[in-house]
């Protein structure tokens, strides 16, 4: 992350579907022996390994899971984060979707729909951190040689994707011109919860090495917000937590979203963002491209195009021929830029991951 000489870059990847390890195991795989955290790294594929500080940045107490009906090859759901979505029952595997749900109904509605979930986040609550992690954990965390990442994958959620979790995606967007008031309230709670949840860890002298911010604020062609309505709300509290992560000793702020983020990214970078998370290649996201626009101050993690995955062992040469240049230079970390779908064959994942180490090491092929 710093352009300095090192042994390898990073091998980081993030997941695969239920149903991708499913088509693995008929076709030979021991799945059973693996651990499937690829966060935390997987041995079988040389990932180096990371820890994460289980800190819950969620509902407190959440709401009651349940399933309100079912229909056919349907369910109406009840999620923890009191949303009501319609799900497809076909293909579900281990909890897991074949396709997302439909969504019907989100727990904010009105201002007052918004204090009453605000009991629900109560900051910095016992019940938050593991327990006993100042006997057992913080020791350990200090005298690490391995990364230390505050929160773990898709808990630190951002500005936008809690109030899309909140509203839904099309209220959120009515909401920045029919409730203002509202939306900069939420975005200062959300930043303020952020904080004083993070802040017992960080001032027991806890050094992170980084923090993602899970903002998923972006579809295909674009962000779903625009950058003016971005730095009208979102902007003054994402600088002001991004500050207080550094200013505590966390190294890296990096942003979580699919989609094309292009738009966004001057918004980012003036807020202190250090780097964006996964680059997705159906949208546009080209990792060449970005270093090019926005330069080294900017690292890039992912940006590797799943699809190519799943053509033939020359198709993926090809392609990560493509990021020589880019891990040369440093300041990038290529992963798959998201879960690793059904479509692809243990075969060519294994050519993948043999031809993504000999990129990592510096040697070509």
């Amino acid at each position: 992350m710093n352009y300095q000489p090192v042994d390898h870059v990073p091998n980081h990847e993030v997941g695969v579907w239920v149903q991708t390890k499913q088509r693995w195991r008929e076709e030979g795989l021991a799945t059973d022996d693996l651990s499937w955290d690829w966060f935390t790294g997987e041995p079988r594929w040389e990932m180096d390994p990371r820890e994460y500080i289980d800190v819950r940045f969620d509902m407190v107490p959440p709401y009651e899971e349940k399933v309100l009906s079912r229909d056919g090859d349907t369910e109406i759901i009840q999620r923890s984060n009191g949303v009501i979505s319609k799900a497809l029952i076909t293909g579900e595997a281990e909890g897991m979707r074949a396709s997302m749900d439909e969504y019907l109904s989100f727990p904010v509605k009105t201002p007052a729909d918004f204090t009453a979930l605000k009991q629900r986040f109560r900051a910095a609550s016992p019940v938050r951190y593991p327990a006993y992690w100042r006997e057992f954990l913080l020791p350990a965390w200090q005298q690490r040689k391995h990364p230390l990442i505050l929160g773990k994958n898709c808990s630190t959620l951002g500005f936008y994707w809690r109030a899309r979790e909140w509203m839904g995606t099309e209220n959120l967007s009515f909401g920045w011109y029919d409730e203002p008031a509202l939306m900069h309230e939420m975005m200062e709670f959300i930043a303020d919860f952020t904080i004083e949840t993070s802040r017992p860890i960080l001032e027991a002298g806890v050094k992170p090495d980084y923090v993602f911010i899970n903002e998923d604020m972006s579809m295909k062609n674009g962000p779903l917000l625009s950058p003016a309505t971005y730095r009208t709300f979102i902007l003054p509290h994402m600088k002001r937590l991004v500050a207080f992560y550094k200013s505590a000793g966390v190294k890296w702020v990096v942003v979580d979203t699919d989609g094309n983020c292009e738009l966004l990214i001057p918004h980012l970078m003036e807020c202190g963002v250090d780097a964006i998370w996964p680059l997705e290649r159906t949208a546009g996201m080209d990792p060449l491209a970005i270093r090019r626009k926005f330069g080294r101050d900017l690292r890039l993690w992912g940006g590797v195009d799943k699809r190519e995955l799943a053509k033939d062992f020359a198709a993926i040469d090809a392609h990560l021929r493509t990021f020589q240049p880019l891990i040369a230079e440093g300041g990038f970390i290529p992963t798959v830029d998201h879960l690793v779908p059904p479509d692809v064959p243990l075969a060519n994942f294994e050519h993948y991951m043999r031809r993504k180490l000999q990129l990592l090491r510096g040697e070509a092929f």
